[in-house]
């Protein structure tokens, strides 16, 4: 018995040491997570990466461009292709810890990490990034035109759209869009082959080397239904006139439908957006996160959301009230010549000169990064028709956070006259 103690106290020691390392790769490829995937800008870290990323990519364009100048290709060959074989080094080493750390990503820790980084890799943002470096590793295994392989670097200009909110929304809303999308698509595909039919059977025979058939129509149909009009082919018959003219008109009604239905795809992408940041901001302010869902649902909209860095003056001096302002995180400091005042998360400002018309007596400035919540006085005075309850609520919480300022400021000047 007693002579096991030891081997159980080694074999204790060896596992630790086993662990220890792998304790060490854990937390590595867990902050190469954050500073990839999570820090969006907010990490002093991630902010370095993003930008450093972003700025490889813009070079790289640039290059593309500067090496299709004769002149430049031949002046600075050797430098190009340095510069193109780093920026190949650089985007693969992303695409591979990209690849790591997928085994990170709270969706996938249920798979097995093949399976988590297999299905990582097929993700959209994923097959740009291998399409990037794609091109010239294939350019080193097969015979491939240089050309091309130029053409294909250009791709890379879609690594951006990683770091470009309206990229994002705009591909969400194609995604969402793509029925009535498709519809459109169909609608403009018929006018062009009734419009092809209709001038190849009206200018045929007067100019048969440009309408001799509907696939030479189809040119014509196109320039004309997008509203171009190259000029190059055009009908010389008064029907054929006529029925461009009409085409003309079509083309106009037809090309506004993908534009309608995309503009309103971004409204509402944007208000549901602004709702689920209203909303996650309200549940971390205590007086709107008690409220029930309907008088959440009315004054949600009211709402407008500001994310602020650090010394933003967010009220000044002799300002007109016309909002209030609820702190969702972060810190905002009152000063004035007589004293001084900080708010925290959960607290309220700036309601006191909103609701007695006054000019503030203060500035209000923001300590650190903030994001604030902003009822303005008309979205006040209409939340007190439709829901006085919830307004009086709000009108009593500024009442009592005035008071507490008022016994503080007092407290503090005469500490400073004893």
């Amino acid at each position: 018995m007693t002579h096991g103690i030891p081997d159980e106290q080694a074999s204790q020691d060896q596992s630790d040491a086993t662990q220890a390392p792998m304790s060490w790769i854990k937390r590595a490829r867990r902050r190469i997570y954050e500073v990839m995937e999570l820090g969006n800008g907010e990490d002093r870290a991630s902010h370095i990466f993003d930008s450093t990323l972003v700025l490889l990519i813009c070079l790289n364009i640039a290059a593309f461009v500067a090496e299709s100048v004769p002149r430049f290709r031949a002046a600075y060959s050797a430098e190009f292709q340095a510069f193109e074989l780093f920026s190949v080094v650089a985007f693969t080493i992303e695409y591979l810890a990209r690849l790591w750390i997928a085994v990170e990503v709270p969706y996938l820790k249920r798979l097995s990490p093949l399976s988590a980084r297999w299905r990582f890799a097929r993700r959209p943002a994923q097959v740009i990034d291998l399409a990037a470096v794609l091109p010239f590793y294939l350019g080193q295994m097969f015979a491939i035109d240089l050309r091309v392989l130029r053409a294909l670097r250009l791709l890379r200009l879609l690594k951006l759209s990683r770091y470009s909110p309206a990229m994002h929304t705009l591909i969400r809303v194609i995604s969402n869009e793509q029925r009535a999308l498709s519809g459109a698509a169909l609608l403009l595909a018929a006018a062009v082959l009734f419009a092809s039919t209709g001038i190849h059977y009206l200018e045929a025979e007067a100019q048969p080397d440009k309408f001799g058939s509907i696939p030479e129509a189809a040119w014509w149909a196109v320039a004309t239904l997008t509203t171009v009009g190259y000029g190059d082919v055009t009908p010389h018959t008064p029907l054929g006139k006529l029925f461009g003219a009409i085409v003309m008109v079509i083309g106009l009604c037809i090309l506004a439908l993908p534009v309608a239905i995309i503009s309103t795809g971004f409204a509402q992408e944007a208000n549901r957006r602004d709702f689920v940041v209203n909303w996650s901001m309200m549940s971390k302010i205590p007086l709107l996160a008690e409220l029930d869902a309907r008088d959440a649902a009315i004054v949600l909209p009211l709402f407008h959301a500001h994310n602020l860095p650090p010394n933003v003056e967010v009220i000044a001096e002799g300002a007109a009230g016309n909002a209030i302002y609820f702190i969702a995180s972060g810190h905002v400091r009152r000063r004035n010549a007589a004293s001084a005042h900080s708010y925290r998360s959960g607290e309220v400002f700036g309601g006191i000169g909103m609701l007695g018309g006054d000019q503030h007596t203060a500035t209000y400035l923001t300590a650190g990064r903030c994001r604030l919540l902003k009822l303005y006085k008309e979205d006040f005075k209409r939340l007190e028709l439709i829901a006085p309850e919830v307004a009086g609520r709000i009108r009593a919480a500024v009442t009592r956070h005035h008071v507490s300022e008022i016994v503080e400021d007092h407290s503090g000047g005469s500490k400073q006259e004893a």
